[in-house]
């Protein structure tokens, strides 16, 4: 067993104690609500909510961990999982760090550039996260307004720049994606309730196969 699998192996062992630990933090506060407190919405009530939840998010659970996994690898995924904000913080930083070393994803030196990215977004963003906590709200409310209308438009620009360095090394998968994103947008309108997490599904998974079908063509070729 080399280092790197060495690495895995400590890897997939912390990572599956702290998601587990993550889990039963996540659990307590409306655990001691409930059974500490005796506040509690009513199981209709929760099992509402968590329709809810799932019709909205429910097909992240498949699309971002094969989406993400080239880029960050193991380690990159239990990290930003366990942090969050993993499309709006977590992955841009993590292609940074692989355009900036150079490395290529989905090998194992660009899955520790990914993680190194990752964990540096971490801290950067607890570090400014306790200096919004503490003069945040001060800040912002000296701020023009204009200016904070801007800061709404901070997601899209960075949606747009990592989908620009995918799109730039494989435009034709670039372009499908678009398109393939689109024509889901106007569809869903069509279905009763709107079902967001289909446009995801779809375009994710569609843009996976179009893109293997062409490297599959460029390997023929060869």
């Amino acid at each position: 067993m080399n280092v790197y699998d060495e690495y895995i192996k400590d890897v997939t062992k912390i990572g599956r104690f702290t998601m587990i630990l993550g889990l039963i933090v996540s659990i307590l506060p409306p655990a001691v609500m409930t059974w500490g407190f005796g506040f509690n919405p009513g199981i209709g009530a929760i099992i509402a909510g968590a329709i809810s939840q799932i019709s909205v998010s429910g097909a992240f659970y498949f699309s971002e961990p094969i989406s993400y996994f080239p880029i960050v690898g193991r380690a990159g995924l239990y990290m930003g999982f366990l942090s969050g904000n993993l499309v709006n913080m977590r992955i841009p930083a993590a292609v940074s760090a692989l355009e900036g070393s150079g490395y290529k994803s989905g090998t194992d030196e660009g899955a520790i550039m990914g993680t190194i990215g990752i964990g540096v977004s971490i801290w950067v963003g607890i570090i400014f996260l306790l200096l919004a906590v503490f003069a945040g709200q001060s800040v912002l409310s000296a701020l023009p307004q204009s200016f904070t209308t801007m800061l709404s438009l901070i997601i899209p620009a960075l949606f747009g720049g990592v989908f620009a360095q995918f799109a730039i090394k494989s435009p034709k998968a670039g372009i499908f994606a678009i398109a393939v994103a689109y024509i889901m947008t106007k569809a869903v309108a069509f279905i009763p309730g709107q079902p967001s997490f289909i446009v995801t599904l779809v375009s994710v998974f569609a843009t996976i196969a179009f893109a293997k079908k062409q490297l599959s063509k460029q390997i023929d070729g060869k």
